[in-house]
């Protein structure tokens, strides 16, 4: 199937209408401006909202986390990317590190990638073992309804790309001096294994696709498309509404007084640009 390439590496399939960079960026402006009204909206009734990303490598996820919380607070909006664990926590039950992670009232908390590590990379990749990621598939679904009936909106997004499109994300990785530290030896090992992650996401969908926690599927091989659908998607799940405001109207400044600049060298940066 043909393609095109557009300026920032975004492709599009020839048949669908391309969406330019101006229609973009209008778009997501608006959304954003969506986004700091639900998150005033869950500081004022102190909802609490977990969102979960998962996919392969070069699906999107970061890009579209980014998307998605580039305008709003980092101390409302909290991003969690866990490292590997710990040999104490190798030694806990799987999920108990990810439990304090999650959102308080008044907050959104972003998993890129969750507790849902041990039904692919580990599992994949021989990190756990057979018998340990069938105890996790079975157990998933009692820790996500617990989550769900403490009061938690929880949300699980797999974005979908296809091998084609993997391949192009990689390959740019190993080209762009800005992105070499987003391909690890785990990422080139994983990527051969491309019918292996497929049969281990297809068990945990079906293992772990609940009515009180559903997967919502994202085709992610335009990356424009793919954020603007997601957020718009998270937006329509949570009920919020847009809260009246105080107009607001700067202040005068005080009179300078008796205060004058200092005296003293100041160390300023060189002007380069």
């Amino acid at each position: 199937m043909a393609h095109h390439k557009e300026k920032d590496g975004e492709q599009e399939t020839s048949g669908a209408h391309r969406m330019s960079q101006q229609q973009y960026e209008e778009e997501l402006i608006r959304l954003h401006v969506e986004l700091v009204r639900l998150q005033e909206w869950v500081v004022h009734t102190g909802a609490k909202v977990c969102v979960v990303f998962e996919g392969r490598d070069g699906a999107g996820k970061g890009g579209t986390i980014k998307a998605l919380t580039e305008r709003v607070n980092p101390r409302v909006f909290r991003v969690i990317a866990l490292p590997a664990p710990t040999e104490r926590e190798k030694t806990q039950m799987f999920a108990q590190r990810y439990l304090p992670l999650l959102p308080a009232a008044g907050e959104i908390v972003i998993f890129d990638r969750s507790w849902y590590n041990r039904a692919g990379v580990e599992r994949v990749m021989g990190f756990c073992t057979e018998t340990q990621a069938q105890a996790f598939l079975k157990m998933v679904p009692l820790i996500e309804r617990a989550i769900v009936d403490s009061g938690v909106t929880l949300l699980k997004y797999w974005l979908e790309v296809s091998q084609e499109e993997q391949t192009r994300r990689l390959e740019a990785r190993i080209n762009d001096e800005r992105k070499i530290w987003k391909l690890s030896k785990m990422d080139l090992d994983s990527y051969s294994r491309w019918y292996d992650y497929s049969r281990a996401r297809d068990e945990m969908l079906r293992a772990t696709d609940t009515a009180f926690a559903p997967w919502f599927i994202a085709p992610s091989n335009s990356k424009r498309r793919t954020r603007l659908n997601i957020i718009s998607h998270f937006l329509g799940c949570i009920p919020y509404e847009a809260l009246p405001r105080a107009r607001i109207k700067l202040p005068k400044r005080q009179a300078a007084g008796d205060y004058s600049e200092p005296d003293h060298p100041l160390r300023l940066i060189p002007e380069k640009y």
